[in-house]
């Protein structure tokens, strides 16, 4: 809080960039601002002449209760727990009503764990997929949730007793699910969209009847990757892969009559315009506003739902980091190593989209607040003030994509106003005991971190180990190998690097073989010479044909196939070979789930990042599957 002194200090005299960075363009209702730390002085927004020293000083807007919504967020800034996935996490979603929390992983994997007095425990785990979990949705009042994967399944789960109802075996692969119904509706309605077409699908939430109620075929005119529902205005509104947004009533599948009349007077035409794609779109509890964030643009953009008017755009473009970085504006205390750090993975994000949709923006439970993550940890954003009021994880290893909030709303919240909240009532302060949690999953991690009250946090004991090592009877010279023969590789590529991770306790003498022709230079210049587009690419020839190579033992070696690594997944490591056996040097990368493969091929290893070199490789031009340019393995190194 600034000093309300008689007195105003003379305005500060600011460079061009940082009257850029805290440029507001007020067209059509609309303001664009670059975001504020909290501490940043208010004098900065006037531009010109200094006032005479007795000028009153510029009021700032000011929040009611904004103290009283800020206490109600978790109170430490840095992560008390984190708990495991097998794989890199993909989603964590909070129920509402029902307090559980369930997070997915890209194997497949969901996890349901029940809120109790203080943190969470553990409920249930489900092997839900065979391959990437593509969306996720919890109904309105929290009893369903529902899970879409690339295996062109559906399966929906009884929140309270964290069992599966059923599974819906599509005919295409699904993009994005919502339930679309009230609280307390007899006819559960599920929508899903189509992953190669603009299609999208109502189904009975119930079960029991695997054709759609309706089906809206010209909705959009391109594949739809958003679905949010307002229970509030009984409105769906839907976002395609070209940019356009859509309202629509789940009942008359029409727009609404309560909301906008003209299409025209809304700014549902930015993201078109801007040539972006939202990858995330939040509804507010109190269903007045929804907010976005797109790609490429980088943009956060508030909306007020009835008009579909924008109100705010907040840029968290990477020019705009380095613009603020620059002129000292972003208010971080961050070295200019560990900056550059933190830029290089916000480029990787950039490259991979696939990841980028995995990052969200969610309000608080007033409406007032935004949650965000970003190059500087998870931003908590006044929409009303415009400012950050706090941060979290600014020092933490990891960089937050996707998030979930819980804040611990009392039983009473119907009776208790705003008024008696901030009053000092002790007995309704103990009725009101809170434990928020801000739950956080990480850039390629395999944990979800837990913010809290907690402030007594110890480093050591604070990263649980609650899931088995890959080789659970792993013997300590079995270790001695694998740290022998390595975990992770970069391909380094003439068209980018290409991360891997390895398996040597599940595939050693493979591991074994690929790390050692690595160390010795063996895949040096050796050329990418099988590419088939919606298949794998293939190298590790040192003749550039698909003819030659062997094993560091000569010759070839026998196969490693295990049940617990399947090609269930695109970007999967294997060995190339002429039949059982027949293992020497060649291996192959794949980008599409290929199933027929498993067990005749040995996989060692899953491409975890890097996926559009990957992709920029498989897209070659190429005259009988082999490239018609040169791809070459530069060298590949061993961590």
């Amino acid at each position: 809080m600034e000093d309300e002194s008689a007195v105003a200090p003379r305005p500060r005299k600011r460079s061009i960039s940082q009257v850029e960075a805290a440029e507001v363009n007020e067209k059509n209702g609309e303001k664009t601002a670059h975001i504020q730390d909290e501490d940043s002085s208010s004098e900065d927004d006037d531009i010109g002449p200094a006032l005479p020293s007795n000028a009153p000083k510029k009021k700032r807007r000011k929040l009611p209760y904004e103290k009283l919504y800020i206490s109600a967020l978790p109170a430490s800034k840095r992560y008390s727990k984190s708990l495991m996935h097998r794989e890199q996490l993909s989603f964590a979603t909070m129920t509402s009503f029902t307090d559980f929390l369930i997070t997915s992983s890209t194997d497949g994997v969901v996890k349901f764990w029940k809120k109790v007095a203080v943190s969470i425990e553990f409920a249930k785990e489900f092997k839900a997929h065979q391959g990437e979990i593509r969306s996720v949705s919890v109904s309105a009042d929290g009893r369903s949730f529902a899970t879409a994967g690339a295996d062109r399944t559906i399966k929906v789960f009884d929140v309270i007793t964290f069992d599966l109802l059923f599974m819906l075996q599509l005919e295409f692969v699904p993009n994005a699910i919502c339930w679309i119904h009230k609280r307390g509706a007899s006819l559960p309605l599920l929508a899903v969209s189509e992953e190669e077409s603009p299609k999208v699908h109502i189904f009975d939430g119930r079960g029991g009847n695997e054709a759609p109620i309706h089906t809206l075929p010209t909705l959009h005119r391109a594949s739809v990757s958003i679905i949010a529902y307002n229970p509030i205005y009984d409105c769906c509104i839907s976002a395609d892969t070209g940019g356009m947004l859509e309202y629509w009533s789940p009942s008359t599948y029409e727009k609404p009559s309560n909301v906008f009349q003209y299409k025209s007077s809304t700014s549902l035409f930015a993201f078109k315009k801007a040539k972006s794609c939202p990858s995330s779109l939040s509804i507010s509890p109190t269903g007045q506003h929804f907010v976005t964030f797109s790609f490429p643009d980088r943009q956060i953009r508030l909306f007020d739902f009835a008009s579909a008017t924008m109100t705010r755009t907040y840029d968290e473009s990477l020019s705009t980091l380095q613009t603020m970085r620059q002129a000292g504006t972003d208010g971080s205390t961050l070295s200019e190593l560990e900056f550059n750090r933190r830029m290089a993975l916000e480029n990787t994000l950039d490259a991979a989209p696939s990841l980028l949709t995995k990052a969200n923006v969610i309000f608080d439970e007033s409406g007032h607040f935004i949650l965000f993550g970003s190059l500087h940890g998870t931003k908590v954003l006044n929409t009303y003030t415009n400012r950050v009021v706090r941060t979290y994880g600014a020092e933490e290893p990891f960089r937050p994509l996707h998030l979930a909030l819980y804040q611990g709303a009392p039983q009473q919240k119907e009776i208790v106003t705003v008024s008696m909240a901030a009053s000092s009532n002790p007995l309704l302060q103990d009725a009101e005991m809170r434990d928020p949690i801000l739950v956080a999953t990480g850039l390629n991690k395999v944990r979800f971190y837990l913010f809290t009250n907690e402030t007594e946090i110890t480093k050591s004991t604070r990263d649980i180990q609650n899931e088995k090592p890959l080789s659970a009877n792993a013997s300590k010279p079995a270790k001695a190998q694998q740290a022998e023969s390595g975990t992770a590789a970069v391909l380094h590529t003439t068209y980018g690097d290409i991360h891997l991770r390895l398996y040597p306790s599940l595939a050693p003498k493979t591991v074994e073989n690929f790390v050692t022709h690595s160390r010795n230079g063996y895949y040096n210049n050796t050329i990418f010479h099988r590419v088939i587009r919606k298949f794998m690419i293939q190298g590790g020839d040192p003749n550039g044909d698909g003819t030659g190579g062997e094993s560091i033992w000569g010759g070839e070696f026998e196969d490693e196939i295990t049940e617990r690594l399947r090609h269930d997944r695109p970007y999967t490591v294997s060995m190339a070979n002429a039949g059982p056996g027949t293992n020497g040097s060649q291996f192959f990368i794949t980008t599409e789930r290929t199933p027929w493969l498993d067990d005749k091929h040995t996989i060692f290893g899953r491409a975890i990042q890097g996926l559009d070199v990957v992709h920029k490789i498989e897209n070659a031009k190429a005259y009988k599957e082999k490239p018609e340019e040169d791809i070459k393995i530069i060298n590949i190194s061993i961590n």
